[in-house]
């Protein structure tokens, strides 16, 4: 009896009018025309659009948020008094590069800037009163906040009756009440239409940025490094791919082949992303670099990035780039450990998460810096949403999680649904976190229970896999690859072409070396390619007949170039 992943596979039926008049007009083939109509495309202008981005007209910032120009005239006003500004960020790689952004950017222009960033571990997310009374203490005239604030109404109170000003720049949901900042610059203020509104933390950051430099004419030589920064946060933050990130993504990955950063020029080199490559992906971001600079919020001191990113010493520069590497490294061991533990708490023990449609595990050793990645995991191997807590103190007095949903779960709600039992909370309809008083936990773990039953039916209960075609496997070559590649970047609601192939054999398969992946040739009456199938050690062997799911990839070894598909599902023909 061979094991396989357990999935549901939907294929979307799209007009197949629109699309041979999306493939005509566009010059794009059958396929990829299926593929954007597929991504919400309804008509040919869209399509346009969507396959040149930089060609539309953006309506300036300052027409679309409504407080920029007096954040504007607040900086300007700084740096011209001489008055210092403190910049509060947070330790994820959102938080950390948009901090960076506006250093280089306020120094640059004149600024005397400082910075603080929270602890995970001390402090929890966000500016909090500690921060704001340091800032008074340092002589701060102004603070600006990046990635954080929108919910932090009592920091900010503190501070504007220390008679601080405050600028908050964030991109989390707007709470009931908004604090008495100065200014506040959210694209969740903007109408849904906005091509602002999908900004990450460092999107509004670099929007401050550029109409500031703007404004004091000094833009030149600034964007470059600004994008860089930009292209990295907002990928690793996964916020929605489209709208102006789409747009301005397009020219950031060009550019992080050969940054100008030179701590991303030492980051890249550490983990050895190719020196050749003309164009870096979501990937080579979400994977690589991202991975890296967000293990030091999770386990070490955020000071490490922010100098990778803002200095100008090649030595100190690949030192921090080491320390980068040497933590992502200790992080991937943690998340392995922790990620078996949980597997095997949840196949041993009764949690019946398949009943309750959740699973929800707390265990005093394991490191809240790395919990929510594990939960992650657990969400793509499970297919329901996870809840995953450790102790904050040695007694147990309080618990921190991280959450992780599904498509048809929103997380924040659901801690929403348990806000009078929790001391802290916050995310959004992927993600949250959470701390709660362990003597409180289980009827915390009850009610996430009502929720969950009460929104998930029985058939959402396995890992959801949207198929954007089924192709043959002589189909899957360089001239699909390359055009998938003309239209990246490719990530949240923007995903990755995915394509089926039915009544595959598998004519060779292998566990790797390190014992976690399995490498294959497949076959079709049409041909053969080679594939991976990452962290599938749980299922080999595979069957010798499968329909699989794949993303078509390139692979380079010694010279050669070919194409391999990376296995993302498998089932049974039926």
């Amino acid at each position: 009896m061979f094991r396989l992943p357990r999935q549901r596979w939907h294929f979307p039926q799209p007009n197949p009018q629109l699309v041979r008049e999306i493939s005509r007009h566009c010059g794009i083939s059958p396929i990829m025309a299926q593929v954007i109509v597929n991504r919400g495309i309804t008509d040919l202008a869209s399509a346009k659009y969507y396959i040149n981005p930089e060609q539309a007209q953006l309506p300036h910032p300052l027409q679309e948020f409504p407080q920029l120009s007096h954040c504007i005239h607040i900086l300007k006003q700084a740096i011209t008094r001489g008055e210092k500004i403190g910049i509060c960020g947070d330790y994820d790689a959102d938080g950390m590069t948009s901090t960076a952004l506006l250093i280089r950017t306020l120094r640059q222009l004149g600024g005397i800037v400082d910075y603080a960033i929270p602890s995970r571990m001390k402090d929890g997310y966000g500016i909090n009163e500690r921060i704001v009374k340091e800032f008074k203490q340092q002589g701060i005239k102004v603070i600006i906040t990046v990635d954080n604030g929108i919910s932090a109404y009592s920091a900010i109170e503190k501070a504007k009756q220390l008679g601080l000003k405050v600028i908050i720049t964030d991109h989390h949901d707007l709470p009931p009440i908004l604090p008495p900042a100065d200014v506040i610059v959210n694209p969740k203020m903007l109408p849904d239409i906005s091509p602002y509104r999908c900004l990450a933390g460092v999107g509004v950051a670099y929007v401050v940025a550029v109409t500031l430099a703007q404004s004091l004419g000094r833009l030149n030589g600034l964007t470059k490094g600004l994008l860089e920064l930009y292209t990295i946060g907002t990928i690793a933050d996964l916020v929605p791919l489209n709208g102006v990130n789409r747009r301005w993504l397009k020219r950031g990955l060009k550019l992080l082949a050969n940054p100008d950063i030179l701590g991303l020029r030492a980051l890249s080199k550490c983990a050895g992303i190719n020196e050749n490559k003309t164009l870096l992906n979501t990937d080579d971001i979400g994977f690589i670099l991202g991975p890296r600079i967000n293990a030091i919020g999770r386990l070490d001191d955020p000071q490490i990035v922010i100098e990778l990113l803002t200095t100008e010493d090649e030595k100190i520069a690949m030192e921090m780039a080491l320390k980068c590497e040497y933590t992502n490294m200790k992080r991937q061991e943690m998340c392995h450990q922790i990620e078996e533990e949980a597997v095997d708490i949840i196949e041993r023990e009764p949690v019946f998460w398949q009943k309750n449609r959740m699973i929800f595990l707390v265990n005093e050793k394991w490191h809240h810096g790395v919990i929510g990645i594990v939960a992650s995991r657990l969400v793509e191997r499970y297919g329901v949403p996870v809840f995953l807590a450790t102790y904050e103190d040695e007694n147990g007095n309080f618990i921190r999680g991280s959450a992780r949903g599904i498509e048809e779960y929103n997380v924040f709600e659901a801690l929403q649904y348990c806000h009078d039992l929790l001391d802290k909370y916050g995310g959004h309809k992927a993600a949250g976190g959470f701390t709660v008083s362990g003597r409180k936990l289980d009827i915390f773990h009850q009610r996430l229970r009502e929720f969950s039953l009460a929104k998930i039916k029985p058939e959402h209960t396995k890992p959801l896999l949207k198929i954007d075609a089924q192709i043959s496997l002589f189909q899957a070559d360089f001239q699909l690859l390359r055009e998938i590649e003309s239209l990246y970047p490719w990530g949240v609601e923007n995903k990755h072409p995915i394509f089926c192939s039915k009544k595959v054999k598998i004519k060779q398969q292998r566990i790797t070396s390190d014992g976690k992946h399995i490498q294959l040739v497949v076959a079709d009456e049409t041909g053969e390619k080679k594939a991976i199938a990452w962290r599938w050690h749980p299922y080999f062997p595979l069957p010798p007949v499968v329909d699989i799911a794949y993303k078509i990839k390139e692979d380079e070894w010694q010279g050669d170039n070919s194409i391999q598909l990376e296995l993302v599902g498998v089932r049974l023909p039926s």
